[in-house]
């Protein structure tokens, strides 16, 4: 460890996760930080009067230099000599802004150390969607602004915005679509921005989080579901898709997920270990609500059974190149509707399709919940404690559903 000067700091590499941090060898507790998207922030590490261990940003590196960082930092130690403690009130962390607590959040959850719900580390796939959020919508148009100058109003302001369309963008010639707003958009990236910063607020990073009390604007409820008669048109596309040499396994993906009310990434990230299709079940490792057993029809078993191996690949719907599972059961879906002439599907459609024909066979909607994973009722523990009106209700739905798709896997 030695003197803190610009050369060593701007020789500092970024982590690849995390934060790094670099010290004053001169001044106790002086020192640089960086996270993984490059930015360096001036750091005082420090005992208060009560001998908590505190943590001051003093400013960044490129706004601020080494000197300029090493002088106020002699002041607020000698602030913290007379008993005052600067994160308390009207401190260095009032001075970030939404910038950097996105990327301190995006570094701390991507490292597993902070605990979303059911307070186990935040997943890769929401992570995923909040990177998406925060890049596309809170960076644009609030990034720039400090924490401790926004107020509710300029939060519902940003909600208003996505909502309009403010930060809507054009697809691009890569992957990837296009960039919307509307009422559902802002109001999921609003309880992100909410959520970052309540991270933030508790873990001393902000003093206050100025998201507490705004109202999310409702989203249209996802209601659609096919009728029987879109079913049977479905199941006709699925049988006629040999003419335009729709892949095999993407068309098995979407029979499962109309047969079982699996979720899009459930079904086709299903691993072989995970089933068995004998006595029909399904033990999920990790799902959107923790580890789960859910009960399988007939036809969904047989459906799983019939996929031959691919080489050392752990998945039943295992990608056409590379080691993954497969990815493009929803473009699937989209060839299979537009040759039916079905309008408004979505992957979450055929759920919603499953749990519609369970209720209509008359199933109760906590039993239903648990046929799609929403209650820990009979789904969470062994398969032998699978209560009987599971087994019933998950073999009804199935083959009420496969017998208008015209299908015959369980036979």
């Amino acid at each position: 460890m030695a003197k803190l000067t610009m050369e060593a700091v701007k020789s500092l590499q970024k982590p690849a996760s995390g934060q790094k941090f670099l010290w004053d060898s001169e001044l106790r507790g002086f020192g640089v930080r960086v996270i993984p998207s490059g930015l360096k922030t001036f750091i005082l590490q420090y005992r208060n009067a009560e001998d908590r261990s505190r943590r001051i940003a003093l400013g960044r590196f490129g706004v601020m230099t080494v000197e300029q960082a090493r002088v106020a930092a002699k002041v607020k130690l000698g602030d913290i000599a007379k008993g005052l403690d600067p994160a308390e009130g009207g401190g260095p962390s009032d001075k970030v802004t939404i910038n950097e607590v996105c990327e301190w959040y995006l570094a701390e959850a991507g490292a597993g150390r902070l605990l979303g719900r059911n307070n186990r580390p935040i997943k890769t796939s929401t992570l995923s969607m909040d990177r998406s959020r925060i890049e596309m919508h809170i960076k644009p148009l609030l990034g720039h602004r400090q924490v401790k100058a926004l107020k509710a109003i300029d939060i519902a302001a940003m909600q208003a915005d996505i909502a309009a369309g403010k930060t809507a963008r054009a697809k691009t010639d890569g992957r990837g679509g296009v960039t919307r707003g509307g009422p559902g958009v802002a109001a999921r990236t609003l309880t992100t921005l909410q959520s970052l910063l309540s991270h933030a607020k508790r873990m001393d990073v902000v003093a206050d989080n100025p998201s507490v009390g705004v109202r999310k604007i409702a989203s249209k409820k996802r209601d659609r579901r096919l009728s029987a008669g879109e079913i049977t048109k479905l199941g006709l596309a699925m049988r006629n898709s040999g003419q335009w040499a729709e892949s095999p396994t993407a068309l098995a993906a979407v029979r499962l997920m109309i047969l079982t009310g699996f979720r899009i990434s459930e079904a086709q990230e299903l691993q072989r270990a995970w089933v068995n299709t004998e006595k029909r079940f399904v033990q999920f490792p990790d799902t959107k609500s923790g580890a789960q057993v859910r009960a399988i029809g007939p036809s969904a078993a047989a459906l799983i059974a019939e996929q031959g191996s691919s080489g050392t690949s752990p998945y039943v719907f295992p990608a056409d190149v590379g080691d993954g599972a497969y990815t493009a059961a929803k473009r699937c879906l989209a060839r299979l509707c537009f040759n039916a002439n079905i309008t408004g599907v979505t992957p979450h459609t055929l759920r919603h399709t499953f749990a519609s024909v369970a209720g209509d066979l008359g199933f109760s909607e906590l039993t239903i919940a648990a046929l799609l994973g929403h209650s820990a009722r009979g789904v969470t523990q062994g398969y032998v404690h699978i209560d009987e009106a599971l087994k019933l209700a998950a073999e009804r739905t199935c083959e009420e559903i496969a017998g208008l798709l015209k299908i015959d896997l369980a036979s």
